[in-house]
């Protein structure tokens, strides 16, 4: 493994790519993101609202929505540029009591919402079977994220579609993925789907009617009403702790005892599956959610990496035991099944056996505690 030389994150990271002088391409794009001429962008973003607002649909556009910080910052700005959205919400099966709250309070700064259940009995075969054969049980919520609100926007003849932050920016991408729209094409790259489509996963235990809110309406429905996606981070500079502040601002509510995975309590807390989602990055890419979410920091010259290393210390991999039993439960394994399931993507060109303790070839910290 190599390290990036300025942030804490590896080269096994996706779309992660460190340069002759030990760099990385996030860590590159922070600087690009310095030198954007932010009041350029948002003037581009007038622009197209005056473009959308032309087509005079009954809705301006839809906005993909959890409750957490970044949609509350999303329908924030959509209202204030006097977007008229309706908003959309694929309902994860293990949905908080913050983030029902946050969601209410979300619907209450002055939008329509649709909150989508699918059945159940499919959505944790489905999260199963992905962990089983990708070691992500969340393949099933980012396929709906996707795809559902373009079915939804082609139901109601909505014409814009707006994203958060733009993640081949933000985390390690190439240059030609860095704009503002949203494609088939970045969604299959970047979208944490393992490169499958809805499609990929029809079988003897699911139909194409029991997967298709994954998936993308008919061409034929496509080509009738063409649907524009955004990414508002393009046009306005994503920061989580920026988004933070306005969606505090504007009734978002946290603890800092909410804290699963990673660094900031405010994000992530809205669903208890996202963490099982990000602990799998430990077994197959020897890095965690708090080594990303550092990054940002030091990216955004808040901390520097020196500091970043000793908290890494500190904190651990954050095992999220209390959400590896509600995955267990929804799906009906064992700990044990959930073990076993897990280790067959440990990612043995990383990981090595000393003894009885699993260690990581060539890792950032030397004083790591193995467990």
């Amino acid at each position: 493994m190599k390290w990036c030389k300025k942030c804490v994150l590896p080269s096994t990271r996706p779309n992660l790519v460190i340069n002759s002088k030990g760099v990385c391409n996030a860590c590159e794009q922070g600087k690009i993101k310095k030198q954007i001429n932010w009041e350029k962008r948002k003037l581009e973003f007038e622009n197209l609202v005056r473009r959308i607002k032309k087509k005079k649909a009954e809705y301006d556009c839809l906005i993909p929505v959890s409750g957490g910080k970044d949609s509350v910052w999303q329908v924030v700005i959509a209202l204030k540029y006097g977007l008229k959205p309706l908003t959309l919400t694929w309902k994860t099966p293990e949905r908080t009591l913050i983030g029902e709250k946050n969601l209410k309070n979300l619907v209450s700064l002055g939008v329509n919402h649709i909150d989508f259940t699918i059945n159940p009995k499919i959505e944790s075969k489905f999260m199963l079977k992905t962990f089983e054969k990708s070691g992500s049980p969340l393949i099933p919520m980012h396929l709906a994220i996707y795809n559902l609100p373009v079915r939804i926007a082609c139901t109601f003849k909505i014409p814009l579609i707006i994203w958060g932050e733009n993640s081949a920016f933000e985390y390690g991408g190439v240059k030609n993925d860095f704009g503002a729209n949203v494609n088939a094409k970045w969604i299959k790259k970047y979208g944490a789907t393992n490169q499958t489509n809805a499609k990929n996963w029809v079988s003897k235990t699911f139909t194409e009617k029991d997967l298709s809110p994954y998936m993308l309406p008919k061409k034929g429905i496509l080509n009738k009403f063409d649907v524009e996606g955004i990414f508002l981070g393009y046009f306005f500079k994503w920061d989580p702790i920026n988004t933070m502040k306005v969606a505090k601002k504007n009734g978002f509510y946290y603890e800092k005892s909410n804290l699963k995975t990673g660094l900031y309590d405010f994000a992530d807390i809205d669903d208890n599956l996202i963490s099982i989602h990000h602990w799998m990055k430990w077994y197959k890419f020897g890095f965690t959610r708090y080594f990303d979410n550092l990054s940002i920091e030091i990216r955004n010259n808040r901390i520097n990496r020196k500091y970043a290393i000793e908290k890494l210390k500190k904190i651990g991999d954050q095992r999220p035991n209390e959400d590896i039993e509600k995955f267990c439960k929804l799906t009906n394994i064992t700990k044990s099944e959930f073990e076993r399931k897990s280790e067959k993507f440990r990612n043995k060109k990383i990981w090595y056996l000393d003894g009885k303790k699993w260690k990581i070839k060539d890792f950032l910290i030397d004083s790591w505690r193995w467990k």
